[in-house]
This record gives C-alpha cells, structure tokens and sequence, in this order.
C-alpha cells in the first residue's frame, strides 16, 4: 500500500495518534478513570486536530518546500482548523456544559426533561490545548521527515 510509504499521510496519522493517546494518558493521570472515548474523541489536551494538520502542513513543506501547492493548502487548512478547534468547537462545549447544569438544576426541582443523554461538552479546545497540539504536530514531522 503506496499510501503507508507517503511521508506527509504517515506523519499527519502519526500526529493524529499520537495526540489521542497522550490525551488518553493525560486524562487518566488527571481524573484517574480510563475513559476509552478520550482514544477517538474530540477535546482535551493536546489537541489532535492541530496536531494532524501541523503535521501535515509541516511534512508537506520539508516534503515540496514552503513556496509549494501543497504547502500553501495545508497552512490554510491548518488555520481553518485551529481557528475552529478554539471558536465555534469551544463555544458549542462550553454551551454544552451550561445546559447541562440547568438540566440538572431542572431535574432537582423535579421537572422532567426529555433529554436522554447529557451534552457533549468535550468538542473544543483552549488556545494552550491548540499551541501544544500544533508543537506536537510539528515535532512528530520533522522526526518523520528524517527516518522516513
């Protein structure tokens, strides 16, 4: 599979995986509870969203040089993702942790809400969760850029 020998996919996955398991690691030490979703979900230190894409726009440049179509597309996506990872994403996680304080107050005054599941309020990241994701991302590239 001529897919595996690529070094920009094999460095973007690489920070990807990296990112979720750290995050898995961090969330474990931090709240001592093995929580298997922290492996594939959204939220939380490092970010894995910036670690891909810092990945991929960093192989992609040591890879075809800064002045690149490849490069140029994969800063932009990168900014596109980070901005996003700590706007809208922490945004909407944030609201989630509201509403999920007032259903809970609701409950204690025993209303009933139809809501079966609480809101997911891991979607976002703080700037610090991104700048760390974006570090890893980075550094994960440039190791992959000189085994590969």
């Amino acid at each position: 599979m001529a897919l595996l020998h690529n070094k920009v996919f094999v460095s973007a996955a690489l920070g990807w995986f990296v990112a979720q398991v750290s995050k898995t690691i961090i969330h474990l030490i931090i709240y001592k509870k093995f929580v298997a979703e922290r492996l594939v979900g959204s939220g939380g230190m490092p970010s894995c969203h910036s670690a891909t894409v810092c990945a991929l726009a960093t192989s992609s440049a040591m890879q075809y040089g800064g002045g690149s179509f490849e490069c140029a597309i994969s800063v932009m996506l990168a900014i596109i993702v980070m901005y996003d990872a700590m706007g809208v994403r922490r945004e909407t996680g944030i609201q989630a942790r509201v509403l999920n304080e007032m259903i809970e107050m609701f409950a204690k005054m025993g209303k009933e809400m139809s809501v079966e599941d609480k809101l997911k309020e891991f979607v976002g990241h703080t700037p610090l969760q991104v700048l760390i994701g974006g570090i890893l991302g980075i550094v994960i590239a440039v190791i992959m850029g000189n085994i590969m």
